[in-house]
This record gives structure tokens, sequence and C-alpha cells, in this order.
């Protein structure tokens, strides 16, 4: 999609209806440096907010990702192509998030041994060995639960008996056996439990 064509056709329709970027931005309940960024081209509407934008500037979802007014020969065609360039950014960004969560986990493993490394062998201290061995599982703990929010809301568990792809709970993917990210979880289409693999779009 290109950001730049968006970014103008979204600022001649919001001039078209005389609005300002800050009253837009207001109707959306979002900042009006947001707008301004859609409208020089460095980056979209998400998701949410495709869809009251459409209503407020009175065009379609799709003549949005578009950056113009469809006629209806080319509306079929344009729209498969955007729902493919969607469903492509929506994969590179979920492996960037995968790539994020794979740094978090790996640093803070590596911070947990360097510092039980340290308590148990360089510092001769009792006190400072125990607030050493505290402070490993307490950053480990951390880390992990920041990798792990990250691997939930990035991408959906496909329910290896259903198919059903859907974004689980934080709290079940935190205590779900796991191999990867592959976890054994239960499916909230089917209500089976199974080893369910992470997808990165629907």
């Amino acid at each position: 999609m290109d950001s730049l064509k968006i970014g103008k056709f979204i600022s001649k329709c919001r001039k078209d209806k005389n609005l300002t970027q800050e009253v837009l931005a207001e109707k959306l309940g979002i900042t009006d440096r947001a707008v301004s960024k859609w409208e020089r081209g460095l980056s979209l509407p998400d998701v949410s907010t495709m869809i009251p934008l459409c209503e407020i500037l009175d065009i379609n979802v799709n003549e949005l990702l578009s950056g113009e007014v469809l006629d209806t020969d080319n509306y079929k065609k344009l729209a498969e192509e955007n729902l493919l360039e969607m469903k492509k950014e929506e994969e590179t960004s979920n492996k960037k998030m995968i790539l994020y969560e794979y740094v978090i986990g790996f640093m803070a493993s590596i911070n947990f041994i360097v510092l039980i490394f340290v308590a148990s062998y360089v510092v001769d201290n009792t006190t400072v060995s125990i607030l050493l061995f505290i402070l490993a599982f307490i950053l480990l703990i951390i880390g992990i639960s920041f990798a792990l929010k990250i691997e939930t809301e990035t991408g959906y568990y496909e329910c290896s008996k259903c198919g059903h792809k859907y974004v689980p709970k934080y709290k079940d993917v935190y205590f779900a056996m796991h191999i990867g990210t592959t976890r054994y979880l239960k499916c909230p289409n089917c209500s089976k439990k199974s080893w369910q693999k992470k997808t990165l779009t629907k």
C-alpha cells in the first residue's frame, strides 16, 4: 500500500468535509499528531480506527486503502489486492514482534545465568549473594512476562481439532505447557484441549 497516496487522500477528504486535523482527531479519540502522521504518509490508521475514519470522511475502507475514490469496475480487483496487502503487512509485523519476543527471552535468560554465576562464584558476601539471587529471579520473571505478553498479542493460535484461530487470554498462555510457541490450550470454539500452533495471520 502506498502510504503517501493514502495520506494525501485522507487530507483531501478531511478538507472536503471542512474538518481540521484537531477536529478529526477529537472525533476519533486520538491525537492530532496521529492524523498529521497519516497525512504525511509516515504511518497508516490502525484497523480499529479505519471504520470510524471512513464513516466520518464518507468513504469505504477499500477506497481508504487504495488512496482514491473507486469506480465499480476497479472496486473488486482493488479490494482483493488490498486484503492481500494487509495480510502480508500483518504477517511482516507479527514476524518482527515474535523476533522481539525471542530477543527479550534470550536477554532475560542470559541476565539470569550471569547473576546466578556472580552470586555463586564471584561474590563472597552472603547478603549480597542472596540479593543477587533474588534480583536474578525477578528479572527473569519480568523478561518472560514481557515475552509472553508479546506472544499472546501477536498472531493467533490454531486449534488442531477444529481449525479455529483465536487470541487466547494472557493467563492461559502463561500457564500452558509449551514446546517453543506451540502450546497446550483449550479452544474457545470447540472447548477441546490440544497442542496448538502459533500462526501469524488468519
